[in-house]
């Protein structure tokens, strides 16, 4: 390596060329390209691989309290399909003070009947509980395009000529987003950012220059470790994250019936009033029911075939499932599950248990559709 810091142009992290282990690696014999990507980004582009976040959560911190400190304008961006699971408090705590907008990305995935300006609302109403008064709420799909015009004549209006940094959650589309700023504005069909669909992409702060000299900055994600996404590998993740329009499942249960979502995860509805379940997932990911007595049985026999993902190849590393339980005391209550989805059980005065793999999480709220 030379005297003067390089920077990987896919995700901003520094290059070095003295082991090939460590983030940011590149052979000698790279750094004289004209652009310059490290290994592990070279590896996304042109293999599809994806090589583990080498990042600590210090270096996550650090970088939070770097995006505080700046007399910035700051774009908050969460993956609609998974809101609760891509809100990272850490931020909400952090941009204390500063103006900030929230844009939900991956819009095009919810059904087409879904009113938007009623999602903004809720989105809102959302961020006010957790502490944050928004700016602006605005709603997008960055991969395809949609309204990231109007997000970016948002962000120009409401930053002031300041700096503007990209925060979120890993995974939620960022670098997504600010690709497809750059290809509508210079028509450039490259990517100047390395995307991927999987979490811990950017690798360190990228910076992207404005016509005023400001700066636009790309922040690595936060992870969130109870999303699934962390429990299942790349070809199982692109079954679970929908890609195109949910067209949501209705299941009429009886108590004493299951639902298995693949092998991901599993529904027991427990006692109550025979209930409409609405299953708002990726349209690839298989929905078995059965009696709930014949479950355990079903998912020692099935998982990782009938029952998948995870694939055979990822049970032994699969966590084992644990229980939630709730009583659902509202009508029209969605069950959350971060990275897979929602269940909205119609009926009040119902119970149910929910079985994910140790370490995810859930939480309930009123139904958004």
């Amino acid at each position: 390596m030379t005297s003067e810091t390089l920077t990987c142009h896919g995700c901003g992290i520094e290059l070095q060329s003295e082991d090939a282990e460590k983030p940011g690696y590149v052979p000698k014999a790279a750094l004289s390209r004209e652009e310059v990507i490290c290994q592990r980004c070279f590896r996304l582009r042109h293999y599809n691989e994806v090589p583990d976040v080498p990042l600590s959560d210090e270096d996550f911190v650090a970088i939070a309290n770097q995006v505080t400190k700046a007399d910035a304008f700051i774009v908050k961006i969460v993956d609609i399909f998974d809101f609760e699971g891509s809100w990272i408090d850490m931020l909400t705590r952090s941009s204390d003070g500063q103006d900030v907008m929230i844009v939900g990305n991956k819009a095009d995935v919810l059904p087409k009947s879904v009113n938007q300006n009623k999602v903004m609302l809720w989105m809102r109403s959302e961020a006010e509980k957790r502490g944050l008064q928004p700016k602006d709420v605005r709603l997008m799909s960055a991969s395809k395009g949609h309204d990231v015009e109007k997000v970016a004549r948002a962000i120009d209006q409401h930053r002031k000529d300041r700096d503007v940094y990209v925060v979120g959650c890993t995974n939620v589309g960022k670098s997504t987003f600010i690709n497809t700023l750059l290809k509508q504005l210079t028509g450039e069909g490259d990517d100047a950012l390395t995307t991927s669909r999987f979490p811990g992409t950017t690798l360190g702060m990228i910076g992207v220059e404005l016509d005023d000299g400001s700066m636009l900055y790309d922040t690595p994600g936060i992870i969130n470790p109870e999303q699934m996404a962390h429990f299942v590998g790349p070809k199982e993740l692109e079954q679970i994250m929908p890609d195109k329009e949910m067209k949501p499942s209705i299941y009429q249960l009886n108590p004493g019936q299951t639902l298995f979502f693949g092998g991901v995860a599993r529904l027991d509805f427990v006692e109550g009033s025979p209930s409409s379940f609405v299953c708002y997932t990726a349209n690839d990911l298989h929905i078995h029911r059965t009696k709930t007595e014949n479950a355990d049985d079903l998912y020692e026999r099935h998982r990782g075939q009938m029952l998948a993902p995870p694939g055979v190849e990822s049970l032994e590393t699969f966590p084992p499932l644990k229980v939630h339980e709730w009583e659902i005391r509202e009508e029209k209550t969605d069950i959350v599950i971060p990275g897979l989805g929602w269940i909205t059980v119609v009926n009040a005065g119902v119970k149910v248990k929910l079985h994910l793999p140790d370490g995810a999480g859930a939480t309930l709220r009123s139904a958004i559709i």
